[in-house]
């Protein structure tokens, strides 16, 4: 029984482990997103999200603490200089984990996992569907009977195009290409 072990060892001793966390952890501040497995991307919220939040008091510190995590000084002045401007107003969660598939190798569950706030794909369809209004509506049956009687109406009301107004329609003759004259010499 696994009862009250909270940390996913992933196969390797410790050292090893916080090595392999703290390059992944600076590898996911500097490129903003990584490709890795679930497990490993699991191990490594777990491991960069108390960094996230340390980042936001920028004191000298916070920033001490954080690089004796991360090891690496481009990440911590990435860290401290940008993400942190960027998640200061969120309360957590910074990181998303979206699943691909298996590997081809091992079959094993790989995984992107990103930094919220820097996927522009994401963020944008979620402004566009906070623009949009919607109304709720009771039964589902009820909105299929008034979509097909809308879509049929749609299709009634537009006129339709024959092959007689096509052929009628004027054709651009294709004109004759200029040709270069050479001068004598």
């Amino acid at each position: 029984m696994r009862h009250q072990k909270k940390i996913n060892h992933l196969g390797r001793k410790s050292a090893h482990r916080k090595a392999m966390l703290s390059n992944m952890a600076a590898s996911l501040i500097i490129h903003k997103r990584i490709h890795t497995t679930v497990a490993k991307a699991k191990a490594l919220r777990i491991y960069v999200e108390p960094l996230l939040t340390k980042s936001k008091d920028d004191t000298t510190h916070s920033r001490r603490l954080v690089f004796s995590h991360l090891q690496n000084k481009d990440a911590v002045t990435e860290l401290f200089r940008e993400i942190s401007k960027k998640i200061m107003d969120r309360p957590g969660g910074y990181t998303r984990i979206l699943k691909t598939g298996n590997r081809f190798g091992d079959n094993a569950e790989m995984c992107l996992i990103e930094l919220v706030d820097y996927n522009e794909n994401m963020l944008s369809t979620k402004e566009d569907a906070k623009g949009k209004a919607t109304r709720r509506r009771r039964s589902g049956a009820k909105k299929k009977a008034e979509g097909e009687t809308e879509v049929k109406a749609e299709v009634e009301a537009k006129p339709k195009k024959s092959a007689v107004k096509e052929a009628e329609a004027p054709v651009k003759e294709a004109e004759p290409e200029a040709t270069e004259e050479k001068p004598e010499a």
